[in-house]
């Protein structure tokens, strides 16, 4: 959904190019203007189109037409009044950035990008600008739709996390297998803040095979090291490999995924599986997904460990015209056990997700995202003798600066907390870090 995301985007950064002109002056224009802002563009589109042979030729009316149509997926027609109004006045961005954005949802990409770069040259603010900027990211992408793309980044990000084990903040705890005696908490196990550093970086290709089909793929590693607690410095690494099929406003996907998660340099937990999505775009400011995930889970040296993780989820994502992004989404799932015996360690999960992201000054982009998730465990902890059951949840702020194109800094804090009835695995957490990612 990136290039879609940022067409999303037009009518907030357009309005500093003067939106509304003088519709309110006529009783039609003003209706319809309103339309649109209140995101009713088809209804606007039914109203103005009926009028085109005796109104064409008003700079007004086929700016606001040219719009409407936009709005309404009517992208040719739209071409036709935007065309209209640049040959009475040339030096008109905002129909030039509106018929820049029609070319673009056409993929007519030469055009779109010659349209952009005179929007850019004419001398528009820094907003603007640099909402140009990734507008003629997006024609990038659709370009690279035709041909082999490659792609990497490398990332360094420092920060400060309060409990880099997820350890319980409590000095003892009882365990009802041994009479209730209490036990104090190990060092392993109880919360240990620490400074760290991150370093991560990664590779992904698409590979047209025909129209509308693509092989994609990709690897990435990351590896965190902690100031004082090595024995909980961590890495990963993952690799890919999929298909993509776009048909008309849906897209398919398929993929095989393997990775494997390292805890002090030692083989912690294997994964290997593939996820399957649907994603249908409803219009250029409406996207819809379902997925199913399905993962083999596996511990080198602790094999009663081992499950199989199913699960299955959706997701909405809407774009306002000012430019603000919101999404949300639910999931259910399960582990189911390989050991029998080890039921203990096979759980219910049931979750939620939301997150939005808007700008915020030039370059600069804001993000806030939440998790909440409920896990129910399958047998009885044979030392607590109990259930387990969690309830956690995951918060995190922060803001992008992209200096260029290339170029990401990233500060940003999460805080988690994990709500357990079994003493060793109830915890909260905070991290703040600042990340610098450089795409290739």
């Amino acid at each position: 959904m990136k290039v879609k995301k940022s067409v999303l985007n037009v009518c907030a950064v357009l309005s500093l190019l003067g939106c509304g002109a003088a519709w309110g002056a006529d009783a039609t224009l003003g209706q319809a203007g309103r339309l649109l802002e209140s995101g009713k563009g088809s209804e606007a589109y039914v109203l103005l189109e009926s009028l085109e042979p005796e109104r064409a030729g008003e700079i007004e009316y086929d700016l606001l037409l040219g719009l409407a149509a936009l709005e309404a997926g009517q992208n040719t027609r739209a071409v036709f009044a935007l065309e209209r109004v640049l040959a009475q006045e040339p030096n008109n961005a905002r129909a030039r950035a509106e018929i820049a954005r029609a070319y673009l949802a056409l993929g007519e990409t030469k055009n779109a990008r010659r349209e952009f770069e005179n929007v850019r040259s004419m001398g528009v603010p820094a907003e603007v600008g640099s909402t140009i900027e990734r507008f003629l990211a997006a024609v990038e992408r659709l370009e690279d739709e035709a041909r082999t793309q490659v792609r990497g980044y490398l990332e360094l990000g420092l920060g400060i996390d309060s409990n880099v084990n997820s350890g319980t903040s409590r000095g003892e705890y009882a365990i009802p297998f041994f009479g209730g005696w209490m036990f104090p908490v190990g060092s392993g196990a109880k919360e240990n803040g620490d400074t760290f550093t991150n370093v991560a970086g990664g590779i992904n290709f698409r590979t047209p095979l025909q129209a509308g089909l693509a092989v994609t793929g990709g690897a990435a590693f990351s590896q965190r090291l902690n100031s004082n607690d090595t024995d909980f410095d961590n890495g990963s690494w993952d690799a890919n490999l999929g298909l993509t099929k776009a048909v008309d406003k849906n897209q398919y996907s398929l993929a095989l995924q393997a990775s494997t998660f390292r805890l002090n340099g030692e083989r912690y937990r294997d994964a290997m599986g593939f996820t399957g999505q649907w994603q249908h775009n409803y219009d250029s400011r409406n996207q819809a997904s379902l997925y199913l995930q399905y993962a083999s889970l596996t511990y080198p040296g602790q094999a009663i460990r081992n499950t199989d993780r199913f699960v299955v989820g959706g997701a909405y994502a809407h774009a306002f015209r000012e430019g603000q992004v919101i999404y949300g989404g639910a999931y259910v799932g399960t582990e189911m056990e390989k050991n029998e015996l080890a039921t203990f360690m096979g759980h219910d999960l049931v979750g939620v997700r939301i997150g939005g992201q808007m700008d915020l000054a030039p370059r600069w982009v804001g993000f806030a995202n939440a998790n909440l998730e409920q896990r129910r465990y399958h047998g009885s902890d044979p030392f607590f003798l109990s259930i387990r059951q969690d309830l956690q949840a995951n918060i995190n702020v922060g803001a992008n600066f992209s200096p260029s194109r290339e170029w990401h800094i990233t500060p940003q804090f999460s805080y988690t907390r994990n709500d357990s009835n079994l003493t060793l695995n109830d915890y909260h957490r905070q991290v703040v870090s600042v990340t610098v990612r450089r795409d290739f």
